[in-house]
Formats: structure tokens, C-alpha cells, sequence
């Protein structure tokens, strides 16, 4: 089920017009981790458009809302159009023909990215989250491949080893709001009605459950160990590591070549060892703005890991593993397809393209 949220980026866009004046996340980043390299799960996040200071004009008529937040060139820029006819949000970022296209309305968000070929029809997961240890597995989740695949065992981290994966594009393409549009929103189970209205979702929709259903994950306790935090920009998610690792870090996320699907990989020479430890893995939820679920532990080991697909194309994985699970859910996903008992073995599992895990750096 996709969000069908036509409102909501009328909403945000507003906003993002509102605040236009404060320091844009791109700069917050530089100005505090000015050694640390942006992953592209990040930055393609951003929106580079209401970064800049190139001209934003924003339209509101008989046709509904336009906004264009261009660079001084036609159709450089991006432009947003709700309401008109078909009564639906559509978003062009780029050169004519040749960007990205969001369209959001009664058939649920379908993008196309500029290449040939049929829009990908962006969609919801059903279960808990596979990430929140709290949780058992469901029977969806048992009898998925896609969540089975990607936990295993700290020994199997090895040139060689094969899984069946996948690493296809991002579903959840909800992008990073300024921590003032953030701040300014509402994101509490007690605030509910007022985040359905001012969304204009109905409290008895898909939509309304999915929004419920993050901000309730959010507020949930985690296990022993395990200070949590759902950050809801860019900006707290960086105050957020670095209050927990410090300021020399790095971020690092999934990289795969366009194209991959399910199927299998094999572990290649080149396997890379990250600072163990100390960690903070944030994993992307499903919301109209991108909020990302992080945790911080001190008993993981992070490695970035070599693929290469039974097609040949190839992906650069982070893997982490947990070195303690005696305080996970004893039905978790995890223990149910490995065989293993909490606390007996360490844990691993590959992070999708669009969650990060942040680690200090080694010292040299």
C-alpha cells in the first residue's frame, strides 16, 4: 500500500518555503562534521533547491499550489504542482524529460526516474520492523525471503560465502525536512488528531495507521543497552551520533549498482573492518518526511563487505553484527531463521541503501 498523501507535500513544501531562511541541513553537516563524507543514502535526502539561495516563487490559484524552487534557469529547478486537474501532487526535479518524477494522487506514488520503462509503484511493508529487537517475528516475515536473507552469522563474513539478497532501489523516498519545519510539526501519540488534520488524512485510513504506527515504534521502549532516538531531520540525527560517539566519525550506508535484484551474492576478497564498538545504525521508517529510527549500542562490529552478483553487478554491504542479543525478543526474526538462541552467537545482518550506521573513525 502507498501513501496517496497529496496534502501533506502541499504541507512541507509550504513549510519548507517558510523556513528558507534558517542554515539548510547540508550546511549543519559541513559546519559540524567537516571531515566526514556524506553518504549518498543522505544526501539524496536533501533538497538541494530550498538549500540554495537561487529564487523560490510559490503560486496558489483556482488550479491549486505551485512551487517552483528553480536556479535561475528554466526548468533547472524543481516544481510542485497540487491540486489542478486530477486532483494529485506531480514534481519534476531537473531538465526537461530528463529528472525525477513523483506523482502522488489516488492511485497511490508512482516514480519514474527519466529512463525508459514503466514508474515503480512505491509500497509499504507489512510486520514490525525486523531493526527493533523488541519484536517477534511474524508468519509474513517467516515465510518472506527478502527480510530472511539478511540476517546471518559473524563467521560467515568471509570471501566465498554466498546469500541470496537483494538491493533494489529505495521505496521510501520521503526526503529530509529543516530541523525548524520538523520542530514545527507534531510527532506524538498524543498529538494525533492534530497530525491527521494537518495532513488532511482521514484517522481511519491506511495512511493514518502507517503514521500511528512509526510514531508509536518511535515511542516504544528499547532493550537494555540501548538508548534509541527517532530523529526527524538530518540535524538532530548528526547531534544525536555525535553526542553518543563524538565528533570524529563517519557515516556509511549500502551502495549497490542500479539494477540489482533479488538473487545471489558472493562475498569477494576485500572485506573492511570498521571500528568496533561503540555504534549508532539509523534505519529509515515509513513517513511523510524522512524520520530516521536510530539506536546507539556498544557491543557491535561494523564491516563494509564486497559483493558481487550472480549477474555480475556489484554492491559495497555494511554488515553489522551484535555481539550481545540476550536481551532480544526470544521470537525475533533473527533467532527463527539463523537456529541460534538470544546471547549464544553474535548476530549480523546487511543494512538496506537508506539506513547508515555511524562509527569513529580509526585513529591512525
Amino acid at each position: 500500500m502507498g501513501f496517496r498523501l497529496p496534502h501533506i507535500f502541499a504541507f512541507l513544501t509550504l513549510t519548507l518555503v517558510a523556513s528558507h531562511a534558517a542554515l539548510p541541513p547540508q550546511l549543519y553537516w559541513n559546519s559540524v562534521l567537516p571531515n566526514t563524507q556524506m553518504p549518498k543514502s543522505i544526501s539524496e535526502l536533501l533538497q538541494p533547491d530550498f538549500a540554495e539561495e537561487k529564487g523560490t516563487t510559490v503560486g496558489v490559484g483556482k488550479g491549486g499550489v505551485n512551487v517552483q524552487a528553480g536556479k535561475g534557469k528554466p526548468g533547472g529547478g524543481t516544481n510542485v504542482n497540487v491540486g489542478g486537474k486530477g486532483g494529485g501532487v506531480g514534481v519534476t526535479t531537473g531538465k526537461p524529460g530528463g529528472g525525477t518524477n513523483v506523482g502522488v494522487g489516488k492511485g497511490g506514488v508512482s516514480v519514474n526516474t527519466g529512463h525508459k520503462g514503466k514508474p515503480v509503484y512505491v509500497g509499504v511493508k507489512p510486520g514490525p520492523n525486523p531493526f527493533n529487537y523488541v519484536y517477534a517475528a511474524t508468519e509474513t516475515q517467516l515465510h518472506g525471503n527478502r527480510n530472511a536473507a539478511i540476517f546471518f552469522l559473524e563467521k560467515d563474513i568471509r570471501p566465498g560465502t554466498s546469500m541470496t539478497l537483494t538491493f533494489s532501489g529505495n521505496s521510501n523516498t520521503a526526503a529530509f525536512v529543516p530541523r525548524t519545519t520538523a520542530d514545527s510539526i507534531p510527532f506524538s501519540s498524543n498529538k494525533l488528531p492534530e497530525i491527521f488534520s494537518q495532513f488532511s488524512v482521514k484517522p481511519e485510513s491506511v495512511e493514518a495507521d502507517i503514521i500511528k504506527g512509526t510514531i508509536e515504534e518511535c515511542e516504544s521502549s528499547g532493550i537494555r543497552g540501548e538508548e534509541k532516538y527517532c530523529a526527524t531531520s538530518l540535524e538532530s540525527m548528526v547531534d544525536f551520533s555525535t553526542s553518543k560517539l563524538g565528533g570524529n566519525i563517519q557515516a556509511i550506508s549500502t551502495e549497490a549498482e542500479k539494477g540489482a535484484t533479488l538473487q545471489k551474492y558472493t562475498i569477494t576478497p576485500g572485506v573492511k573492518k570498521l571500528a568496533a564498538g561503540k555504534s549508532v545504525v539509523c534505519h529509515k521508517q515509513t513517513y511523510p518526511y524522512a524520520v530516521f529510527y536510530c539506536h546507539a549500542t556498544k557491543t557491535t562490529r561494523a564491516y563494509v563487505v564486497p559483493l558481487k552478483g550472480a549477474d555480475g553487478l556489484e554492491a559495497k554491504a555494511v554488515a553489522v553484527c551484535h555481539t550481545d542479543t540476550s536481551e532480544w525478543n526470544p521470537k525475533h526474526l533473527a533467532f527463527q531463521v539463523l537456529k541460534v538462541k538470544p546471547g549464544t552467537v553474535a548476530v549480523c545482518h546487511f543494512l538496506p541503501k537508506d539506513h547508515i550506521v555511524w562509527v569513529p573513525k580509526k585513529s591512525t
